[in-house]
Formats: C-alpha cells, sequence, structure tokens
C-alpha cells in the first residue's frame, strides 16, 4: 500500500477530528426532541460510500423506509405514554444530476427528493392514520472531492414545507416549517476493501407558523464500517447517532425543563450488490437510548439506476 499523500493526510486528520466530536457529544451528552419527536431528515438513510460522489452523469434512487416503534421515550428514558404505537411506511424519489463543471477543484451536482409517506399512531391521546407527501428536498449546489482513498461530499439540503399537515391531527406527512440543513459526507475506502463513511448533518429549523412552536437545533449522522467483499458486494454495519443540540421553544419560550431535547442512537447490518448501471442496498436498524423521542427499528431498502 502506498504512503498517503500530505493531502490525504490533512483529509485523515480532518475525518479523526469530526469523528472526535461525535465520540465527545456521545460521551457527555445529556438527555438533552423536536415537535412531535422526529425531525426533518430520516436518519439511517445512507450508507457505503456516503461521502463519494459518483461520476458525471444523472442518477434516480428510490429509498424504501418502514419505521416502527411501541415505545415513546421520556428525558430519562422511561416510556411517555403508556400506550404508544407508531409505524410509518415511506417511499422517496431522488433525482441527482452531477454536472461536468468544476468549483474549487470539485464536481458540481445537484439533487431533489420527492417523499410519500403512510403513518399510523395509536396513543393513550387517540388513534390517525394520514398518507400523503412528505415535504420536499432540493440542494442546487452539492460539490464532490474524490482522491486516491479519500472522497468528500458537501451541500446544504433545503426542506421546503409542503408536505400534508394540520395541526390538529396525530399524523401528519409534512411538518409545516424550513429547515436548512448543512451536510458533510466523508469517505475512506482502504486498499484492502474496508470502509469508514459518514455523513454529518446539523439542521437548523424554522418556527411552526400554526402552533408557534420551533425546534431546536439538531445534529446527527449517518454512518457506516464496511467490507466491500469485491467490485460488486459490500457488507458491513451501520446507523446513527442524533442529538438536539439547543431547546425547543413555543412563542419564544422554553419547552419543560429541558427543552424537550431529544437523543437517539442506531446500529444493525447491511449489504450492498451493485449490478451493471444499479445497485441495491439492505439495512436494518435497531434504536437504543432514545430521549424525547419514539424508540424503535428502521428497515431499509434502497435502488439507484444510473440513467
Amino acid at each position: 500500500m502506498r504512503k498517503p499523500s500530505t493531502r490525504q493526510r490533512m483529509f485523515l486528520s480532518a475525518l479523526f477530528v469530526l469523528g472526535l466530536f461525535l465520540g465527545t457529544v456521545l460521551f457527555y451528552g445529556t438527555a438533552f426532541a423536536t415537535e412531535g419527536g422526529g425531525g426533518a431528515y430520516p436518519n439511517g438513510a445512507e450508507d457505503f460510500m456516503a461521502g463519494a460522489l459518483p461520476p458525471p452523469g444523472t442518477y434516480f434512487l428510490d429509498y424504501v423506509n418502514y419505521y416502527t416503534a411501541t415505545s415513546l421515550k421520556d428525558h430519562g428514558g422511561n416510556n411517555l405514554v403508556p400506550k404508544f404505537d407508531l409505524d410509518v411506511v415511506v417511499n422517496v424519489f431522488r433525482l441527482v444530476h452531477v454536472t461536468n463543471c468544476r468549483v474549487l477543484g470539485a464536481n458540481w451536482a445537484m439533487h431533489a427528493f420527492l417523499p410519500l409517506a403512510r403513518m399510523d399512531v395509536d396513543a393513550t391521546m387517540g388513534e390517525d392514520d394520514r398518507t400523503g407527501t412528505g415535504d420536499i428536498i432540493v440542494d442546487p449546489f452539492i460539490l464532490g472531492w474524490h482522491f486516491r482513498n479519500f472522497h468528500i461530499t458537501t451541500g446544504l439540503d433545503i426542506y421546503l414545507p409542503l408536505g400534508s399537515y394540520d395541526e390538529d391531527r396525530l399524523a401528519n406527512t409534512g411538518r409545516n416549517y424550513w429547515t436548512f440543513e448543512p451536510v458533510a459526507g466523508l469517505t475512506y475506502l482502504w486498499d484492502n476493501g474496508f470502509e469508514l463513511s459518514g455523513k454529518f448533518m446539523y439542521d437548523f429549523n424554522r418556527e411552526n407558523t400554526d402552533t408557534k412552536y420551533r425546534s431546536g437545533q439538531e445534529f446527527h449522522v449517518d454512518y457506516t464500517l464496511g467490507y466491500h467483499v469485491d467490485q460488486n458486494l459490500a457488507v458491513g454495519v451501520g446507523g446513527y447517532c442524533y442529538y438536539q443540540t439547543t431547546d425547543d421553544e413555543v412563542n419564544g419560550e422554553k419547552v419543560g425543563t429541558d427543552g424537550f431535547k431529544g437523543r437517539v442512537m442506531a446500529i444493525g447490518p447491511q449489504a450492498a450488490y451493485q449490478y451493471k448501471n444499479m445497485s441495491f442496498t439492505l439495512k436494518w436498524q435497531k434504536e437504543f437510548e432514545a430521549r424525547n423521542r419514539p424508540e424503535g427499528n428502521n428497515f431499509w431498502g434502497k435502488f439507484m439506476y444510473a440513467l
């Protein structure tokens, strides 16, 4: 194996610092959830090669997600609602276009997401179910750099509050507020096939104008520790870590004594297979250490097709 170049060592150092920051947050973080106990981003969506922007071209992706939970945790990790059952099925269509243009040495790309969701909620305060569109996500300025073993992709995802929403419902497929999410995807792929990837995100949420509720800021990362068996097959473990960093507020006032800050972690097996211009990914993520959020199981299927 060749010795990494100075530039590669610099980026590896940056990756180490980000990992150290994440570890610090996980170790020292207190039980500090957003309105409804969920966030705009579906945690765990990304996995293998999360930091590697594909070559110039147009790509269609389809994410299928089933999330189920039978407990909603409070700030101490106890069941907040005696009777709670949540089932969510989401199909997300994503279109990515990677241009031939170079900006600061990176490929320039853009993407858009259209989610369709089915949500069923059964809780002590009542039952509700809803099928509808979720909030649309766009990012017109994505940059991706490639080095020998290291890849990095950055962007600013914008969540447009166009999904189905009514403040009197228990189940809503939209969140009724804008979210601005800086993103950094990092991947290091060793020559022997081992991979370390992370998609780091930080959410800035605007106020829900119907409820005057402003969800706190959120830091979260999707991670993967993987092994590429050959050019087609990859296996590994992955999941996500989520921490809310600032208080929820209603009419400018802090919610409760702890700001209803949420956290959750998840881990599970995953595998991906590439065939010609297509790839398929399957994964299961088991949640634990939830605070002010549901705690359950996340199941994913992902399909990518290069047009």
